[in-house]
């Protein structure tokens, strides 16, 4: 396809997941030219890339304008990944608004600059457009169980409106596109407050705080390890399918909560630590897992990274970044 000599444009690159991403791209020979606005991001997430021959960062808001910078570079883009946008609940409810318009009028954006350029652009939707399912596990099909007027709907319902819009682009004929349905994503680079269970048990047990668990701990999640989650998203922007049906991406090993806990609590060595139980959140799902099938028929591509494997190297990183001491030897 020729667009190893082209540019990546990666949004919200410096993000958890986009830094993640931008690594893979830089190592495997892709120029990337990296947009965020750092407003959730760590810019501490790019130190491995700058300086780097064939990376920029450019620091901007894709609800604004696209900067010339990146304009300029448009007959040069062969690849657009959109990652902009918060994803946890307590960072896309801080400011809704905001998020609503960079799902919609951000990927317009880089619909219009994918357009332009002749580029693949693929959009990172996720879980949430599933809801709170009543279908277990989600195949791509299922359409939903989402509340539109909720606390969570500037998320779930801008990432809905998001697809619809790149959907629509493809069908119209007037760009390449590629939908990636995220699952509960971890592994180092996560914010440590960010308000995401991983790194809220962690980040408890490292510091000997209360462990915080919402809800009785009975509900569901899968998490996949970021590296099988990069290498889905460079193997479905690089596939031959024709793009017009999402993609699930998601380790389809559920668990609940309270062994999720549990593990973390025995990594950490903070056995002993006081559990808290709180109220669940409005709309949080109580179970949540992927169908697969297609990202395996398609793409060849399922996650590979054990949960006790990813648990170990995401506990030792925090307790890096924390400067806290990790126990990573697993209890007996």
């Amino acid at each position: 396809m020729g667009h190893e000599t082209g540019v990546a444009v990666v949004a919200g690159g410096a993000g958890f997941i986009g830094s993640h991403l931008c690594q893979a791209l830089v190592a495997a020979g892709q120029e990337v030219i990296c947009i965020d606005n750092l407003q959730t991001a760590r810019p501490s997430n790019l130190q491995a890339l700058e300086g780097l021959p064939g990376f920029t960062f450019v620091e901007a808001d894709i609800v604004a304008p696209l900067p010339e910078t990146v304009l300029r570079a448009a007959e040069r883009v062969t690849r657009i990944y959109n990652l902009a946008c918060a994803a946890s609940p307590p960072q896309y409810q801080a400011d809704p608004e905001h998020t609503m318009l960079t799902n919609v009028v951000g990927t317009h954006h880089l619909l219009r600059l994918a357009e332009r350029a002749g580029a693949r652009f693929l959009l990172t939707s996720t879980s949430e457009v599933y809801g709170d399912p009543e279908v277990h596990p989600q195949p791509e099909n299922y359409r939903g169980w989402v509340s539109c007027t909720g606390p969570r709907a500037c998320y779930d319902e801008g990432k809905r409106a998001a697809e619809a819009m790149t959907f629509d682009y493809a069908r119209m004929g007037r760009a390449e596109v590629r939908v990636a349905r995220i699952f509960n994503t971890y592994g180092p680079n996560m914010s440590p407050d960010d308000g995401r269970v991983v790194s809220n048990l962690i980040c408890q047990a490292l510091a000997d705080r209360e462990i915080t668990v919402f809800g009785d701990g009975s509900q569901t999640r899968s998490f996949c390890y970021v590296e099988d989650m990069v290498r889905g998203l460079i193997a479905l922007m690089e596939s031959d399918i024709d793009g017009l049906e999402p993609v699930n991406l998601g380790n389809p090993i559920e668990l609940t909560v309270g062994d999720l806990c549990e593990r973390v609590l025995a990594l950490t060595g903070a056995d002993r630590a006081r559990v808290v139980f709180r109220p669940l959140p409005t709309d949080d799902p109580r179970r949540r897992r992927p169908n697969i099938d297609r990202a395996r028929d398609l793409l060849g591509w399922v996650p590979e990274i054990g949960l006790e494997e990813g648990l170990a190297a995401t506990c030792a990183w925090f307790g890096r970044e924390l400067a806290s001491p990790v126990v990573t030897q697993q209890a007996a």
